[in-house]
């Protein structure tokens, strides 16, 4: 195999100095076209490529970005990420994209990674029962960071929606509608977003008279959303509207609902949460609470990019609001 070009190789077969092909490739100094063309030529024939690190070392601008994440299967984190790296990509920076699984000692390990090879930003949504020493070794190595969707410091730029709000709207939507037996359905673990989503949930019942509800658990997809809304189903056939934790969710209880020869909106209601790209074209159409997650990925990464920028200003706290999308999967309870 033969060896990696560098920097030298490409100098020497072009008969320029190492200044000047460092030069030519940041597109800076006073090299005449001549000279350019000939480094140029050499880059390519060589199949040179710049080791960023190293740059980054020099010049001590690192354009590499970590965004540690939970769940990359879910589609909502799909498009966010594809919003994220949108943006920064068109700033000139690369994205490194790693799935916790929502496991804190799995987290360490990719964090660890990260600050040992040089990121120049991190976006994170921390993991169930993150330490504090998590904290502490970000902020020793004054790493720009912005937490997203669950907010856990004070300290750090936060990026998030307001879920307990969002989930209210859905839930007085539902009531008004008609609907007295309102299940929320999603979700397992007592995140911080879910709780809040809850919280929302059992506001909006309380506001409406309507009780204290039902929390059924289900894994964040499709195939548990279905199950899930099976069993809940078997055990309260009295429920006609239910609010989910996600998308995927709710499109599983839809597609219960259609294998127990119902009609979605008809005979039970379903409201998501997210607004992915399949939202809108699911037979039938589903009703959700729309965040908008492209838009939503690049307000990311420009606050992280804000921060980066400008390192000594407060900590950020950028929360939006979830807007009602009416399509098919909601309606008025038929009447017995």
């Amino acid at each position: 195999m033969s060896e990696k070009p560098t920097l030298r190789t490409v100098a020497r077969e072009a008969g320029v100095s190492v200044p000047t092909v460092s030069q030519v490739l940041r597109g800076t100094g006073r090299i005449s076209d001549q000279t350019r063309d000939r480094v140029l030529e050499v880059v390519s024939r060589l199949r040179y490529v710049p080791d960023s690190r190293a740059a980054a070392m020099r010049s001590g601008d690192n354009r590499e970005i970590g965004f540690v994440i939970n769940r990359l299967q879910n589609p909502f984190n799909a498009e966010v990420i594809g919003g994220v790296v949108d943006l920064l990509e068109a700033e000139g920076y690369l994205v490194s994209v790693v799935d916790t699984r929502d496991d804190a000692a799995r987290q360490s390990r990719q964090l660890d990674a990260f600050i040992r090879h040089g990121r120049g930003g991190l976006l994170w949504v921390p993991a169930m029962d993150t330490p504090e020493e998590t904290y502490e070794m970000l902020a020793a190595r004054g790493i720009p960071t912005v937490t997203f969707m669950r907010q856990v410091r004070r300290d750090l730029d936060h990026v998030g929606v307001r879920d307990a709000e969002a989930v209210a709207t859905a839930t007085h939507h539902l009531a008004s509608l008609g609907h007295r037996q309102i299940a929320y359905l999603g979700g397992k673990e007592p995140t911080v977003v879910r709780n809040n989503r809850i919280a929302g949930y059992r506001r909006a019942l309380q506001e409406c008279g309507l009780g204290a509800g039902l929390v059924w658990a289900s894994e964040e997809s499709k195939i548990a959303g279905l199950e899930a809304t099976l069993a809940l189903r078997a055990a309260h056939p009295e429920v006609t509207g239910i609010v989910c934790n996600g998308d995927m969710v709710a499109l599983g209880a839809c597609l219960s609902l259609i294998r127990q020869g119902q009609i979605p909106g008809r005979e039970v209601s379903v409201i998501g949460f997210d607004d992915i790209q399949d939202a809108a074209v699911a037979t039938p159409p589903l009703t959700t609470m729309a965040v908008h997650p492209h838009k939503l990925g690049r307000k990311l990464a420009k606050v992280l990019l804000d921060r980066i920028r400008e390192p000594g200003m407060p900590a950020t706290v950028t929360e939006i609001s979830a807007d009602l999308i009416l399509r098919e999967t909601a309606g008025p309870p038929v009447a017995p």
